[in-house]
């Protein structure tokens, strides 16, 4: 059935879930509100994002290390007590995450992150390309929200489908994990390394400023 954005409002309002969990309960159950909270609270999500305004100061910082040493991965994720942060479920939950970066290279943790500058240079590609497919300007701009959408999905963490299981995103495994270790959880930040990455550019930049001086052409 059609949702609309009344009904998403209202029960996010009730619930403080977040916009598409909301939507997709009000789905499953035939836009009842009443029903939707229900199982909001069947599924943890209700009960996750009252605890999203929690202070998360503890935690942990953990190295992942793939392909030998060829790839490697360090990720910071917060939670509310040290007890927790100690415990095999939430290691095993932020070596998950880890392993998923490493596998699907998320340049962000959310869409927040990503820098203005960047998201004006993607609008701007978004927008040439589709003129350049022959749509009127007007029409192009319009297709940019769409666009952005799938680069947000390909390119933050959060909203990246999880490796282990692609019906999920790394969200909904954030709210699973709160939902059941009853405290605020927070992917703080990251880092990925790839042995090599970069180098080729740096072989190539030298290349050039070496033609540039002896005047000779570039060497592949």
């Amino acid at each position: 059935m059609a949702v609309t954005a009344t009904q998403v409002k209202e029960l996010r309002e009730k619930t403080g879930a977040g916009i598409l969990d909301c939507r997709k309960a009000l789905i499953e159950n035939d836009g009842e509100i009443e029903a939707s909270i229900d199982w909001l609270r069947a599924k943890g999500v209700a009960k996750a994002a009252k605890r999203a305004g929690r202070a998360a100061t503890e935690g942990t910082v953990l190295s992942y290390i793939h392909g030998g040493g060829s790839l490697g991965v360090l990720l910071e994720v917060n939670c509310e007590t040290d007890f927790v942060a100690r415990g095999d479920n939430f290691q095993t939950f932020v070596k998950d995450i880890a392993m998923h970066i490493a596998a699907s290279s998320p340049r962000w943790v959310a869409e927040d992150d990503v820098p203005a500058d960047v998201i004006t240079r993607e609008k701007a590609i978004f927008i040439q390309q589709a003129i350049e497919s022959g749509k009127p300007e007007h029409i192009a701009t319009k297709m940019v929200g769409g666009k952005l959408k799938k680069f947000y999905k390909e390119n933050c963490l959060l909203l990246q489908p999880f490796v282990k299981d692609e019906d999920k995103t790394i969200a909904d495994l954030v709210t699973e994990f709160v939902a059941t270790s009853g405290e605020n959880v927070k992917v703080r930040r990251f880092i990925r390394w790839k042995l090599g990455e970069g180098l080729e550019k740096k072989v190539d930049d030298f290349a050039a400023e070496v033609a540039a001086m002896t005047g000779q052409p570039a060497q592949a």
